[in-house]
This record gives structure tokens, sequence and C-alpha cells, in this order.
């Protein structure tokens, strides 16, 4: 199955550790790119996304991956900014502009404040499916995984120069739009496409392009679309979500009706995975229980291991990489103050972030 990673990234002054909104700026001066890959702007000027193309295989995902950062990082430079990978600004100024354009404008309408600081940053993982079925059959079954993709990815523990308590602000954040969290199970394109009409109808989304939840059947590309992770701390971090999710999807391929679960067990997975991480306790979605996180992180590595083929070593040694070293958040923490997690996640001129893979 093909994959792709769509990366979003935050616009830093290198003196003040802050977004500064010079998106159109830092875009005008990228250069060449990976074959299928582009680069795009965000609803916040201070936000750029790097998208790669459809690849075979994570070594050619992974090579994308840093040609594409390493483009950027290139381009925020020559107009003497950072590039910097974190799923929250930890050092940010109130209300930074919008970008402009008609559907930015439209969004802004609707959701108000929810959008007027809204620069969180996201990975998301995109697999190929035959059919838009199959994609909707694929997220039903994805549902009870989406909060230990979200607990391995925990990137944006810093708010405003405070540190939030959670592994993922950016969850916290994105929690406020309608409908965010875990899809409910629709098992056919029609009843996805029916449920997504009547939302917009009832005037809680822009369009049908706009839902917020955490998987979903890409509206843009024959696709599954998984949108759990924090934008990742390096290159490898986002190899790990490539990895994993596309094993999920090919298990879910071959299954047959999805599990019966209870939505507000889901909603509590969401929730602890954002607040803990890796650290603390996790909810296990099938019994329904609080458990240590890493067990659920087990529990995904042998649900995904026949999927993951050839990929099984090197997606496990990722794994323990960040069992050992600790996620994103953690090492935000690590470092001492936000201004030095800015530094951190400065992606370097090797384009992969920092620490070096």
């Amino acid at each position: 199955m093909t994959v792709g990673v769509e990366e979003e990234f935050l616009l830093v002054d290198p003196s003040t550790r802050r977004p500064v909104a010079r998106a159109v700026e830092v875009l005008s001066r990228v250069g060449d790119l990976p074959p299928g890959s582009a680069v795009h702007r965000e609803l916040i000027g201070t936000q750029v996304e790097f998208a790669t193309g459809v690849c075979a295989d994570l070594a050619e995902l992974r090579d994308q991956l840093v040609a594409g950062r390493r483009a950027l990082a290139d381009a925020a430079r020559a107009e003497g900014l950072l590039l910097v990978a974190s799923g929250t600004p930890p050092l940010a100024d109130p209300a930074p502009p919008l970008s402009v354009g008609e559907r930015f404008t439209r969004i802004e309408g609707m959701y108000r404040a929810q959008v007027t600081d809204y620069q969180c940053c996201g990975c998301h993982v995109h697999v190929g499916v035959p059919d838009r079925d199959t994609a909707v059959h694929v997220a039903d079954h994805l549902r009870p995984w989406l909060p230990t993709l979200l607990a391995l990815s925990g990137n944006s523990p810093f708010d405003q120069g405070r540190d939030t308590g959670y592994a993922s602000g950016r969850m916290l954040q994105q929690a406020g739009f309608p409908g965010s969290g875990v899809p409910p199970v629709l098992r056919t394109a029609a009843r996805h496409d029916e449920l997504v009409a009547r939302l917009v109808d009832c005037g809680v989304l822009v369009d049908g392009s706009m839902t917020f939840w955490l998987a979903r059947p890409s509206p843009r590309y024959p696709t599954v679309e998984v949108r759990a992770a924090d934008t990742a701390a390096t290159v490898d971090d986002a190899v790990l979500q490539a990895g994993l999710t596309r094993a999920l999807v090919d298990t879910a391929r071959a299954a047959g009706e999805p599990p019966e679960l209870d939505e507000q067990v889901l909603a509590a997975a969401v929730w602890s995975a954002a607040r803990y991480g890796l650290t603390g306790w996790g909810v296990d979605p099938f019994a329904g229980r609080q458990v240590p996180a890493v067990e659920l992180v087990e529990a995904l590595l042998e649900h995904v291991s026949d999927a993951l083929g050839d990929d099984r070593d090197l997606v496990r040694s990722l794994v323990s990489r960040v069992l050992t070293d600790g996620t994103g958040a953690e090492r935000q923490r690590a470092a001492g103050s936000p201004e030095d997690a800015v530094d951190l996640l400065a992606c370097t001129p090797a384009g992969t972030g920092s620490p070096a893979p």
C-alpha cells in the first residue's frame, strides 16, 4: 500500500522564539521538492505545510520528509526565521493574523475565538485504499487505536510560555471544534457522506471537507487520512506514525465487523493520551479500564505484527527509541524552558529536526 505524510510547522523568530506570520514570504523561497510533493499555507500565517508525494515504502517516505524539511528550513532561514516542529508554539503572541483567502475568512467567521490563536500543527498520514467504502471500513476499525497513535506522538506541552501539564496541548485545543475525536462507526461511504452533509446543514462545518475526526476518508485523495498525531519532533517520529498507520490500515482491510466500543470510553482514551502521553496511564478501549500507556503500545504492535512485514524491525526500533528517549513532549520539558524547547525543535540543515536520528 502507498503512503504519504503531511507535516505542519511553525515559523519562528530566532530572537524572540515566537511565531511570526511570514508564510507567504517563506513559501515563495522554497526551492526544489521531491517528485509529487508540495508546500502549502495553513489557516494562520505563522504556519506552513509540507506534503510528500505518494511513496511506495518507508525508505522513500523518509527521504521525502528529510528533503521537505530541508527545503522549508532553508527557505525560512533565508527570511531570517526558524522552522520549528512542535504541535503548539511554546511561546506565542495572541491573535496572530489569519491567512488571506475566502475559505479562511469563512472559517474564522464560523469558529471565531476558537481559530484566532489556533497555531496547532499535526502530522497527517495518508494510506492508499481502492475505494471510499474501503476507507470508511478501515476508519471504523482504526477507532480503538487512534488514542495510542496520539500518545506516541505527544509534542505540544507548552502554551503561551506555560506548561499545560498535557503531552498534547494541541489535542486539548482541537477538542473545542464540533465533532473532534474518534469518528463514529459509519460502515459505508454513503452513510459517511450523509452525516457530513447533515453537519454542514446544521451549520457546524464550513463545508464537507472540514470534518475534525482523527481518521476519515480523505476528501481530496484515494486514501484513509489519519490525523491523530502532533507534528513530529523528528523525521523518524513521522516515519513511525506512517509505519504504524499503514500496518493498521492493512490489518483493518482484512477484518470483519468493527468491534462494539463505548463512545465515552473512547473519548476518555483520547483525553488520557493527550494528558499523559506515554508517561502514565492510558485507557484500554476494549476492556474499558485504566492501564499503563506502554501496555497499549505493545498491544498495538502485536495487533499489526503480521502487517508490518519487512518493516517490523524498523518500527519496533523506532518505538523503542521513543520509549527510551521520550516523546516530543518529554523532550521539550527536558530541554528546560519554552525558549530551549524552540531551539531543540528547530529543523537542522540536514532537514531532520533535533535530535538527529
